[in-house]
């Protein structure tokens, strides 16, 4: 933790991480005031609903600090829900809690604490950072606990982000943050984990993009081909299918057929047996390296390529300005374009970017 007395608009959900972090902060002789960013105009128990901001707000008076709600609806709506519909619709697979956390939580936070005049952000994520006096740099690191690490969603982060940011339950366990917060009559202690993605709790992708988009090509029947192009049956829309599913096709096989990828373009489901599913690496865009430099030459790391899989060995390479290499030291199943491709280096977070074909 920074030294006492410093300024901290502490980011908070609404739920039990932000809340001990709040807590953490003030035990330690901050100066904190919290915030809660409006997403939602619902009443649903989801990330930036008018209930999350209640329950912040409650936090906050049993802290005895200030509290601030921002409506950021417009914003979301724009950097979050919009990208994710046209994501689904062009046949990727996209990671939206990757882009709220970037373009809202970090972005539209820090903004507003400039403005504010305090010295810091604070969230609750899982995560540290370390300043590295060798190379003048802050790092990322992956929480102590690798059960509730949330480093893959921050890879986006930056040296001026980092230099103004604080993870204050980088070195607890989930356990540990939930008894803080019995302790102390949060009535955010026994709250359930928030949904992968909140504005879509009953996990309804298409009907939610159905009924904010209309209807699309990715609805409309096409056919379901093999990788030769032989057609082997109907889909019922390409978006109602994700890489490597399994269930669901629709199509008889002498072995289960899994989803290998979705020809947008053709209207095509591409399907496969399970050891078409793995590849060999992927090419990644939209590259942020936390360092603020380039990989010089190939590098050594471990990858994730989705937010649940462990780190495995890999070998990284700059092959643009703006692109990034990534083979597997051993072929990886389901790597999907529109997910990211995270780098580390031991507990280290190097950086990453968004997939765009695996190979």
């Amino acid at each position: 933790m920074e030294k006492e007395g410093i300024s901290v608009m502490m980011a908070m959900s609404g739920g039990v991480d932000s809340s001990v972090a709040a807590l953490l902060l003030r035990q330690a002789g901050h100066d904190v005031r919290g915030a809660t960013m409006v997403l939602r105009n619902d009443q649903e128990s989801t990330c930036g609903s008018s209930r999350d901001v209640e329950d912040a707000r409650a936090v906050c008076r049993r802290l005895d600090i200030p509290h601030d709600a921002f409506d950021l609806r417009d914003r979301f709506d724009a950097a979050v829900i919009r990208p994710f519909c046209d994501a689904y619709l062009g046949g990727r697979t996209p990671n939206p809690c990757i882009d709220c956390n970037r373009f809202l939580k970090f972005e539209a936070l820090q903004q507003r604490r400039r403005a504010m005049g305090l010295d810091y952000v604070a969230t609750g994520h899982y995560a540290r950072r370390r300043w590295d006096a060798a190379t003048e740099r802050w790092r990322l690191l992956r929480a102590s606990d690798p059960a509730k690490d949330q480093s893959y969603v921050l890879y986006h982060l930056t040296q001026d982000t980092l230099a103004h940011m604080l993870f204050p339950l980088g070195e607890l366990t989930k356990d540990e943050v939930r008894e803080m917060a019995r302790a102390h009559g949060f009535v955010t202690a026994e709250k359930p984990e928030s949904q992968d993605i909140c504005f879509v709790p009953d996990g309804d992708y298409a009907g939610f993009i159905a009924g904010r988009c209309g209807a699309d090509t990715a609805f409309s029947p096409g056919e379901i081909v093999d990788r030769e192009g032989r057609v082997l049956g109907e889909h019922a829309g390409l978006i109602r299918y994700t890489i490597g599913q399994r269930k669901g096709i629709g199509v008889a096989a002498r072995e289960p057929l899994y989803v290998l990828g979705k020809d947008a373009s053709a209207n095509r489901l591409i399907v496969g047996f399970k050891d078409e599913l793995l590849s060999s690496g992927v090419v990644a865009c939209d590259v942020n390296l936390i360092s603020g430099g380039v990989l010089e030459g190939p590098r050594e790391v471990q990858v994730k390529t989705h937010y649940r899989q462990r780190p495995v060995p890999a070998v990284a390479e700059q092959t643009g300005p703006d692109e990034l290499t990534v083979t597997f030291d051993e072929p990886q199943r389901a790597a999907a374009p529109g997910q990211a491709a995270v780098l580390y280096e031991g507990d280290i977070v190097l950086g990453g970017g968004t997939i765009v074909r695996a190979f």
